[in-house]
């Protein structure tokens, strides 16, 4: 079974050690992503736009991966305030409304305090 890293180009992977997704066969497996525009290394200060950033991050190394937001599976939420989770629905909503993966909110610290939403999810690639 071919296994294969699909790095971003964040300064974390580097840092830390990690890649931004792993293929391995058809499973497709995506770090906990959060809503930094990797390009700029800025972040929002709004948690729903950190949460707009973090699927557009996701749906780069999912594309790679050859599939979509539409072949996620899994999902899990990290907030450190749990107030912050209903703000970003609408957003995720609109990425998983008609995929609806099993997913898991949960409350917690993150390392940066301008980090107020992690995502990470499961996928797996279509077959043909």
């Amino acid at each position: 079974m071919t296994r294969r890293q699909i790095l971003s180009g964040s300064t974390f992977e580097d840092s830390i050690g990690y890649a931004r997704a792993v293929v391995h066969g058809d499973s497709v497996y995506v770090s906990g992503t959060t809503g930094f525009d990797y390009s700029a290394m800025t972040i929002s200060d709004d948690v729903a736009e950190q949460a707009e950033q973090c699927l557009r991050n996701i749906a780069a190394a999912l594309a790679e991966a050859g599939c979509t937001l539409a072949d996620v599976v899994r999902v899990r939420y990290l907030l450190p305030e749990r107030e912050d989770f209903e703000p970003c629905w609408p957003a995720l909503r609109q990425a998983f409304g008609q995929v609806r993966p099993a997913a898991t909110m949960v409350v917690c610290d993150l390392y940066d305090p301008r980090m107020k939403i992690e995502i990470e999810v499961d996928a797996r690639v279509p077959t043909s």
